[in-house]
């Protein structure tokens, strides 16, 4: 393997191992038992659904998000941390710790072609070969809780009741309507399950609010027993359909009027003056296709500004009810012995609804309301494009299903003052595959190693990122780390600063007129290059071949099943 070794043994962190109780006879206690007052941390995981790289105020953008913003000026931000292309996959290696590719979500569960049918890692859902993050927590003595989008199965056996949460309540699907039970596409409902059982929802439902709501209701129902919790917040905002409360979106009226090459200017200048890009940096340029602002006719720029007001409401939103989160964590005394790990789980969303998306298309015309007065609503069904994308996108290349920075390269902040370093940029490479090790690791819960409940299961494949996030070591991966991607048959691999892409021909939101070259390996610099402007494949020839091994060497060591049809999303049914 390829890999850094497994981590096999366990430091206690400092500030556990100020008390005299011995801890290791809590790591393997039974759901439901009590354990000894140690001051075990607790673990908050936050993850954000479609965000872009530039959306948060710490990394730039102008949306009010004073909550995330503060625990990144007094935690770490993490610069260089990569996701999967979209959200499935993302979330199957969040609580595997193992790709995609084995944990079930080699292709999303609603993608899956005919030839990738049948294989191990291909069956829809978090598969029983790996262990979760949850069901590992619970059985080391943590309550374990659960809300908002699930993703990885829609049966009640693979819901996250059944995958180690104490308390759950789930969205099933990849998502739906935010001011309601609107289906993302309408062939079924939406599934909602509270603890593994189907359940409905309320009449003032709005995602945000009720997520974190009950988040906080699952919280009070144990904070008194003593038992460290590990939670697990799981927003739909701001995935389409762009829907917000209308006074959340007349909070940003007029905001937008601008337009998009103005706001993708203003964000990368912004980047630029917090440190997070280099100050000659140069942004991946508006697609070819797309218009300028000023080309617009003044009622579509009226349109697209609106859903740049919804978007910019939705995030708003998912900050203000984060901040009731962590005011409960606060008022009850946990806040400081709280890990918070926030991130996205994928770029931006860039596609255009009226391209290649013919069944949205037909079901948005059919279901909604999208009229300029209506957008936003609870039946209106609309989302933002690739324009006002490419100023979420923080300067890299294209959006969410791509292999590219723009897809991959999200936003993450880690608070735990008492554990880590404060207010400080670590721009590092690091993966979501790091993110339960390193959990693993601070609360001092040991990986299962080869097997689980009865059943074997594969090792870990990331590595924990607490020896760089204390300031005890530099960086979590050498620059022999490889770490690769395959989604919809676009791939990519990276060793050190060294990336290959490839993206398959017949991709129809990739403009033809940007002369992009298709079904073949492209080569970047990402150290110097983080846009990926500049192909070096001509260039460096040998680099590129060390490179297209290293992607055949991943391919087979995780049984990459490379489809048969390329494009994503047409077929995308439930």
């Amino acid at each position: 393997m390829r890999y850094p070794p497994v981590l096999t043994s366990i430091f206690i962190v400092l500030g556990l191992c100020a008390c005299s109780s011995d801890t290791s006879s809590d790591q393997g206690a039974e759901p439901g038992q009590s354990v000894q007052q140690i001051d075990r941390p607790n673990v908050l995981l936050i993850v954000a659904d479609d965000l872009g790289y530039s959306d948060l105020g710490v990394f730039g953008g102008e949306i009010n998000t004073p909550n995330l913003d503060a625990l990144g000026r007094d935690g770490i931000l993490l610069t260089q941390f990569y996701s999967a292309p979209t959200c499935s996959p993302t979330r199957s290696m969040l609580l595997s710790g193992t790709d995609n590719h084995l944990a079930g979500l080699g292709q999303m569960y609603e993608e899956l072609r005919a030839n990738q049918v049948g294989y191990p890692g291909y069956e829809g859902y978090l598969n029983f070969r790996v262990a979760s993050l949850a069901e590992i927590m619970r059985d080391a003595g943590y309550h374990t809780y659960m809300t908002g989008k699930w993703h990885l199965g829609l049966t009640a056996e693979t819901s996250p009741h059944a995958r180690g949460f104490e308390r759950s309540f789930d969205l099933a699907q990849g998502g739906a309507g935010h001011l309601g039970d609107l289906p993302l596409i309408g062939l079924n409902p939406s599934i909602y399950r509270e603890d593994g059982k189907p359940v409905g929802l309320p009449d003032d439902f709005y995602s945000s609010r009720f997520y974190a709501r009950k988040l906080i209701e699952y919280l009070k129902g144990n904070d008194a027993d003593g038992r460290p919790f590990f939670a697990y917040l799981a927003f739909t905002a701001p995935h389409w359909p762009l829907q917000a409360p209308r006074e959340s979106v007349e909070k940003y009226a007029g905001r937008y009027d601008a337009g998009w090459d103005v706001l993708q200017g203003k964000r990368f200048e912004n980047m630029k003056k917090l440190g997070l890009i280099e100050q000659d940096a140069l942004p991946f340029a508006r697609l070819a296709s797309e218009p300028a602002w000023q080309a617009l006719p003044d009622e579509e720029k009226k349109v697209e500004a609106r859903k740049m007001e919804i978007f910019a409401a939705m995030v708003d939103d998912m900050d203000r009810y984060t901040g009731e989160v962590i005011d409960y964590l606060k008022s009850s005394g946990q806040f400081e012995n709280t890990l918070i790990f926030f991130m996205s789980d994928n770029g931006a969303e860039g596609a255009h609804l009226n391209i290649g998306w013919e069944a949205l298309e037909n079901w948005a015309e059919q279901c909604c309301d999208n009229s300029l007065e209506n957008l936003g609503n609870g039946d209106s069904y609309i989302w933002y494009g690739p324009n006002w994308t490419w100023a979420s996108s923080g300067g890299y290349r294209m959006y969410k299903q791509f292999t590219t920075e723009g897809g991959i390269r999200v936003p993450a902040i880690v608070h735990f003052p008492e554990q880590i370093r404060k207010g400080a940029v670590i721009d590092e490479f690091v993966t979501v595959k790091d993110v339960m090790p390193t959990i693993l690791e601070l609360t001092g819960v040991k990986h299962p190693g080869s097997s689980f409940d009865g059943r074997d299961i594969l090792p870990l494949q990331g590595a924990s990122m607490l020896s760089m996030l204390k300031g005890e070591r530099e960086f979590t991966h050498s620059q022999d780390y490889v770490m690769g991607w395959e989604l919809f048959g676009r791939r990519a691999i990276r060793r050190g600063d060294w990336k290959i892409v490839w993206e398959p021909a017949g991709v129809p939101w990739e403009p033809r007129e940007l002369d992009v070259p298709v079904d073949k390996w492209r080569l970047y610099n990402i150290e110097e290059d983080p846009g990926e402007l500049n192909d070096l494949s001509s260039e460096q020839p040998g680099k590129l071949e060390e490179l297209v091994r290293e992607w055949e060497i991943y391919a087979r060591e995780n049984g990459v099943v490379l489809p048969d049809y390329d494009a994503p999303y047409p077929s995308y049914t439930y």
